[in-house]
């Protein structure tokens, strides 16, 4: 990844979660990329879901984190 789209990453998982560092960039780069699939392509996401079913509960939680670190830093605000 560039330097440029690293930083737009860096800002929008610290403005998003309230901290960045290298492990929750790629969490936040992998929500981005499931949901915007999901959003645009969602009989893809279907069959991912489907072929890979340990990975769509790790996805599961992965969102589920990612959205309670969102709410903690805005509570925090």
């Amino acid at each position: 990844m560039n330097a440029q789209m690293d930083g737009l990453l860096e800002k929008y998982t610290e403005l998003l979660i309230g901290q960045s560092d290298t492990e929750l960039k790629e969490k936040v780069l992998a929500w981005i990329l499931y949901s915007h699939i999901a959003k645009s392509m969602p009989p893809l996401i279907q069959h991912w879901n489907h072929t890979y079913p340990t990975a769509k509960e790790d996805m599961k939680e992965l969102i589920a984190e990612i959205k309670r670190l969102n709410e903690e830093h805005r509570e925090k605000k």
